[in-house]
């Protein structure tokens, strides 16, 4: 079942199909090559069964251009608030505004279950993704000091009020 199904018309691309929906189990293949060559220290693919089939709190959300899987995206819903735990665009695919359209496609549905505020941590030098958040409304409401353990890097909190 699609969250959200349109034809984009983007500048120098023909019209594509784009579709954000549920990930499942038989989605891990291609979750594992986007997690690998997007991370440092990725998720283990028992880490994503886990928590598609044992954590009552997960959504997990895949985004298909034409039919093949390009990003994904996570949360935890706890109450009124989402934490995303995990975002990724496969490389070729970056830059093109794709993690933006699934991000804002995954919030829109959180807003319509009653969803009030979503928070997310990111990587002091990750300034791609924060300049991603920011677009999308998420704003700094503080640090966690050595956050990352295999750097000990500081990961910046945000927050994002929705409407």
């Amino acid at each position: 079942m699609s969250l959200y199904n349109h034809r984009l018309n983007r500048a120098g691309y023909p019209e594509v199909k784009a579709t954000v929906r549920p990930m499942t189990g038989a989605d891990l293949d291609r979750i594992m090559y986007i997690e690998h060559s997007s991370f440092s220290t990725p998720w283990s693919r028992q880490a994503f069964v886990t928590e598609l089939k044992d954590n009552e709190y997960a959504r997990y959300f895949c985004l298909e251009l034409e039919g093949k899987i390009i990003g994904y995206m996570g949360l935890w819903l706890i109450l009124d608030e989402g934490h995303i735990t995990n975002v990724a665009i496969e490389p070729e695919h970056r830059g093109q505004g794709w993690g933006q359209y699934l991000m804002r496609s995954v919030i829109a549905k959180m807003r319509d279950e009653g969803v009030e505020r979503m928070t997310l941590e990111v990587r002091v030098s990750n300034l791609a993704a924060m300049h991603l958040y920011e677009a999308l409304g998420f704003k700094p409401a503080g640090v966690r000091k050595g956050y990352y353990f295999d750097t000990r890097e500081d990961a910046i909190i945000m927050w994002l009020e929705l409407e």
